[in-house]
C-alpha cells in the first residue's frame, strides 16, 4: 500500500503539502482559540497561516526560513495597508494595482521574490475580506505573528521536509512507478482481443508516469543534497532504467503484433495495435516471459537490504544471462527481442540497484551478472571523471522578459476587474481581483489564460452547490465548520496538481464555511462569487489578448523549434560519439529534450482541450507531439547507447554513422527554420533508408552484433518520425533524385 501511494504521489509531495498547511491553521486556531479572539480573527488567523506555509517553495531549508522571516513584516505592512486604504477607494483601488503588479514582477527574482509577492497580495486581500477595521489592527498583528510562528513550528519542527528526504521518497517512487509498468508489461501477455486498447492505455499511462517521475528526480538533483558526481551517476541509472523499461514495453508490443510496432503507438492515444503476433496467449513462451517479468518486476521493488538469502541473485543472474546470445531459448526472432530487451533491462535495475542501494554481494554472480557489474563499474569511473559546465542561457530584458509582460498584463486586468467589480457589489468586487490575478500564475499564452478561467469558473460553480448545502448543515456550529475547513483545505492542495477544476472546487465549498463563520453567508452571496469569478477570468483574457499578447500559435511556435533545437542537439551528440567522436554529457542533454518537450505538452492543452471547438487542430497538436515523443524516445536510446561507447568492448563506432545521421540532423534544422520563418526555403531530404546507406555486416561486433542492430533500429525509427512532421507542419520534401 506504501508503495502505491508512493506511485500515486511522488516524493508525497502533494500529502505532505496538504498536511504541513492544515497542520499549521490548526496550531493558528489552537492558540487563538486559547486567547478567546473574535471568529473574524480566527478566520484571520487561518488563511494567514494557509498564505504563509503554501507560499515558500524554496528547496533548502534556510532559504525557507529567511523568506518566512521576510513575508512576516510583508504580511503586517500589506494588512495595515489594507485596512487604512479600503477606506479610500480611488487611492485603495490604484494602491492594489500597483501592489498586484509588483508582485508579479517579483517573480523575476526566483522562489522568494515569488513568494513575498504572493504574501503581500493574499493578506492585502484578507483585509478586505474580513473587513478589517483600523481600530482592530494591533490584535490583527498579534493574529498574523501567531500564524507566522504556527507555519515555522508546522514547517521545521513537526512535518519537516528536507531535500534529501525528498529525493529519497522520489527515488521509492521511481521504483513504485517503474514496477507498475512492467505490471502492465504483463497484463499486455495475456491480453485477449478485446483487452487490447484498455491494456495499451494503461501501458501508455505507466510509460508518461514513469516519465513524468524521472524528470521531478532531475529537477531535484539540480539543487538536492548530493554532491555533483552522485547526482550525475543517480540521473545516468534512472534515465537507463527509464528508457530499457520503455523498450522492453515496444519489444512486447511488436511480439503481440502481427508487424513490427511503430513507437507511436506508444505515444499517440487511440492508436490501436494490429492482432496477431509470434507471442499467443497460452504459448509457453508466454509463461516463461511472464515469469521473467515478474522477477524483473521483484527485482525493483525489492530494496537490497530487504532480500535475504540466494534467491533474488538466481533470478538476477537468469535475467542477466539474457544479454549472452547462446541463454537465448529458442523462439521467433520478435520473441527472442523481448528476452533480449528482458537482458538490458536487468542490467538497467542492476545499476539503478547500485545507485539507490549501494554496493551489492558479488559472492553468487555468474559470469554475464560479473560482466555487466565490470561494465557498471566503468562507467561509473567515466561519469565521475566528467564534469562540464554549461554556458548560460541569455534572457530576454524589458517588456520581453515573461514576468514583465505577465505584470503589464494581470494589471490592466485588474483594473478592468475592480471597474467591473464594483459594478456588481461594492462590497464583494475584490472576487473578480482574486480570479484575475489566478488565473496569470503558471501560465504563458491567452489560450492558457483561457483554459485556466474556465477551470476556475467551472470548479467554483459546482463549490457554490456544495457551500449551499454545507452552510445549511453546519449552520452555527463554529467548530464544526472548522474541522470541514481543515478538510477541504487539505483536498485542495492535494488535488491542486491533478486538477484546477478540484482545487476550485474545495476552495469555493470552504469559502462558503468561512462566509457562515463570519456570518454574511447568503445564497446570494455564493451566486455573486459565481458572477465575480466569471468576470475576473474574461477580465484576465481580454487583457492577455489586447495587452502584449502571446497567443497560443505564438507560444507552441516558440517552445516547438526548442524541442527541435533540443532534439537536434542530442541526436547530433549521440551519431557522433557513435562515429568515433569525443565523449558528451549525453544525458543531461536528453533531460534537457524532456524538459523542454513537457514545456511543450502543457502549452498546447488550450489546443487539445476537449472544449476546443477547432477538431481538426486538435487532432493535428495530439499528433505532432506524439511524433516528437516518439523521436525523444528514440533520441533517448541513441544517447544511453552512445554513453556506453567508452567503457565496453562490445560496442565498436564506426565513422559512417555520422553519414548517416547528417540528414536526421538536417531534418530537424529544416522543421525547426520553418517554424521559426514560414518563409524559410530549407526543404527535407528524402531518400533510401538508413540501413541501406551502410554496408551491412561490417558494424557487427563479436559478442553483442545485436547492439549495432538497435542503433540502426533506432537512427531508421527516428529519420521516419522525423520525415513523418514534415507533412503536418507543411514542410516541402526535397525530391530524393536530387
Amino acid at each position: 500500500m506504501w508503495d502505491r501511494l508512493a506511485a500515486s504521489d511522488p516524493g508525497l509531495l502533494r500529502l505532505t503539502a496538504g498536511l504541513r498547511t492544515v497542520t499549521a491553521i490548526a496550531l493558528t486556531l489552537a492558540v487563538l482559540a486559547l486567547l478567546r479572539v473574535p471568529v473574524p480573527q480566527l478566520v484571520a488567523g487561518a488563511m494567514t497561516a494557509m498564505v504563509a506555509t503554501f507560499a515558500i517553495q524554496e528547496k533548502q531549508r534556510s532559504g525557507q526560513a529567511v523568506t518566512l522571516a521576510l513575508g512576516l513584516p510583508v504580511a503586517l505592512a500589506s494588512m495595515s495597508l489594507g485596512t487604512l486604504l479600503n477606506q479610500r477607494v480611488v487611492v485603495g483601488d490604484v494602491f492594489f494595482v500597483v501592489l498586484i503588479f509588483c508582485a508579479v514582477y517579483g517573480r523575476r527574482f526566483g522562489d522568494r521574490g515569488t513568494a513575498l509577492g504572493l504574501v503581500g497580495f493574499q493578506i492585502y486581500f484578507l483585509s478586505l475580506f474580513v473587513h478589517a477595521a483600523p481600530s482592530a489592527l494591533p490584535a490583527l498583528y498579534g493574529v498574523i505573528a501567531v500564524a507566522f510562528a504556527s507555519s515555522a513550528a508546522a514547517r521545521f519542527v513537526l512535518l519537516p521536509r528536507t531535500p534529501a528526504g525528498t529525493l529519497d521518497r522520489l527515488r521509492r517512487a521511481f521504483r513504485a512507478r517503474l514496477g507498475q509498468l512492467i505490471t502492465a508489461q504483463i497484463e499486455l501477455l495475456d491480453a485477449g482481443t478485446e483487452d487490447r486498447e484498455k491494456v495499451l492505455e494503461h501501458l501508455r499511462t505507466g510509460t508518461a508516469r514513469l516519465h513524468e517521475t524521472a524528470l521531478m528526480i532531475q529537477g531535484r538533483l539540480e539543487d538536492g543534497p548530493l554532491d555533483e558526481a552522485t547526482a550525475r551517476l543517480l540521473q545516468r541509472r534512472i534515465a537507463d532504467a527509464e528508457v530499457a523499461a520503455e523498450r522492453l514495453g515496444l519489444l512486447l508490443l511488436t511480439s503481440r503484433s502481427a508487424e513490427r510496432t511503430d513507437t507511436l503507438t506508444l505515444h499517440l492515444p487511440g492508436a490501436l495495435l494490429p492482432p496477431g503476433g509470434d507471442l499467443p496467449v497460452g504459448d509457453e513462451a508466454t509463461a516463461v516471459l511472464r515469469r521473467d517479468l515478474e522477477a524483473l518486476r521483484l527485482l525493483v521493488l525489492r530494496p537490497a537490504g530487504e532480500a535475504s538469502g540466494t534467491a533474488l541473485s538466481q533470478v538476477r543472474n537468469r535475467l542477466l544471462g539474457y544479454r549472452e546470445e547462446e541463454n537465448l531459448p529458442k523462439a521467433a526472432p520478435a520473441v527472442q527481442d523481448v528476452f533480449r530487451g528482458l537482458g538490458e533491462a536487468a542490467r538497467a535495475v542492476l545499476g539503478l540497484r547500485v545507485a539507490l542501494d549501494g554496493p551489492q554481494d558479488e559472492s553468487d554472480d555468474t559470469p554475464a551478472t560479473a560482466r555487466s557489474r565490470e561494465e557498471l563499474d566503468a562507467e561509473d569511473a567515466a561519469i565521475e571523471s566528467s564534469e562540464e559546465d554549461e554556458p548560460a542561457k541569455a534572457e530576454p530584458t524589458g517588456l520581453g522578459r515573461p514576468t514583465t509582460r505577465a505584470a503589464v498584463q494581470v494589471a490592466v486586468g485588474s483594473s478592468l476587474a475592480i471597474v467591473g467589480g464594483e459594478l456588481l457589489s461594492s462590497q464583494r468586487w475584490y472576487w473578480a481581483v482574486l480570479t484575475c490575478w489566478i488565473v496569470f500564475i503558471n501560465t504563458a499564452s491567452t489560450g492558457e489564460i483561457l483554459v485556466k478561467g474556465y477551470r476556475r469558473l467551472v470548479g467554483t460553480v459546482l463549490g457554490v452547490v456544495a457551500g449551499i448545502g454545507l452552510a445549511g448543515l453546519v449552520g452555527q456550529h463554529t467548530w464544526t465548520a472548522f474541522a470541514l475547513v481543515l478538510v477541504f483545505v487539505f483536498a485542495m492542495f492535494y488535488t491542486a496538481p491533478l486538477s484546477y477544476t478540484l482545487m476550485s472546487f474545495f476552495v469555493t465549498a470552504m469559502l462558503g464555511l468561512l462566509y457562515t463563520l463570519l456570518n454574511t453567508y447568503s445564497a446570494s452571496v455564493l451566486v455573486l462569487r459565481v458572477e465575480e469569478t466569471a468576470l475576473g477570468a474574461a477580465c484576465g483574457v481580454i487583457a492577455a489578448a489586447v495587452v502584449l499578447p502571446v497567443d497560443t500559435d505564438r507560444r507552441t511556435n516558440e517552445l516547438l523549434v526548442d524541442v527541435l533545437t533540443e532534439l537536434a542537439d542530442v541526436t547530433r551528440g549521440a551519431v557522433d560519439q557513435l562515429s568515433g567522436g569525443p565523449p558528451d554529457d549525453l544525458v543531461d542533454k536528453a533531460r534537457d529534450l524532456d524538459q523542454a518537450l513537457a514545456d511543450l505538452r502543457a502549452a498546447t492543452q488550450p489546443l487539445t482541450h476537449p472544449v476546443s471547438p477547432l477538431r481538426s487542430r486538435r487532432d493535428t497538436a495530439r499528433y505532432v507531439v506524439a511524433l516528437l515523443e516518439t523521436c525523444a524516445y528514440h533520441a533517448r536510446s541513441l544517447a544511453a547507447t552512445a554513453e556506453l561507447l567508452p567503457t565496453h568492448p562490445s560496442i565498436a563506432a564506426d565513422p559512417r554513422l555520422r553519414g548517416a545521421g547528417r540528414r536526421i540532423v538536417h531534418n530537424i534544422e529544416a522543421i525547426g527554420a520553418h517554424v521559426a520563418d514560414p518563409r524559410s526555403a530549407e526543404r527535407i531530404e528524402t531518400g533510401p533508408s538508413i540501413a541501406s546507406m551502410l554496408e551491412p555486416g561490417t558494424l557487427r561486433t563479436p559478442r553483442y552484433g545485436r547492439v549495432t542492430d538497435r542503433v540502426l533500429r533506432h537512427l531508421q525509427r527516428l529519420d521516419e518520425s522525423v520525415s513523418g512532421l514534415a507533412r503536418p507542419l507543411g514542410v516541402t520534401r526535397e525530391p530524393s533524385g536530387k
